[in-house]
């Protein structure tokens, strides 16, 4: 086996880590609220990406997010989602990392953020960088240069 120095590990690409765009749950910037609340009811994730029509990230859309766009005084107004657009409650500021950038900008990140959406000089959505991910490739590598 092959031993690779901490140092190298952590000056590694991203883009061998990294979860494909093609795989990653995500809404249109122009789909409503009911769909995209449909698309987070479905995947079970708490977060997905925003993007637009030549798939360039605009930002990022939770359940909470909508929740508290159709949260009345005295009730929750279902009645809005058809109507509400998903550009009106998403978080355009979006924790991102270049696709050329290292295995240890990515861990420094992750610190704060549970993924990173992955992205090109052109902002296009190439995937996302996990906490999960990035945390069992550092298992891996400790583990392996333990013996």
């Amino acid at each position: 086996m092959i031993s690779v120095t901490s140092s190298d590990f952590l000056e590694m690409q991203i883009e061998n880590f990294i979860i494909s765009s093609e795989k990653v749950a995500h809404v249109q910037i122009g789909n409503n609220a009911e769909h995209t609340l449909l698309v987070l009811t479905k995947t079970g994730y708490s977060a997905v990406p925003v993007l637009d029509s030549k798939y360039r990230l605009k930002g990022l859309v939770s359940t909470q997010m909508i929740t508290d766009a159709i949260l009345g005084l005295n009730h929750i107004e279902y009645e809005r989602l058809p109507d509400l657009k998903v550009d009106l409650v998403m978080q355009e500021t979006v924790p991102t990392i270049h696709i050329q950038e290292k295995f240890k900008k990515g861990l420094d990140l992750l610190i704060n953020h549970p993924f990173l959406c992955v992205v090109d000089d052109e902002d296009t959505f190439l995937g996302i960088l996990t906490r999960r991910v990035v945390l069992k490739q550092l298992k891996k590598h400790i583990y392996q240069n333990k013996e």
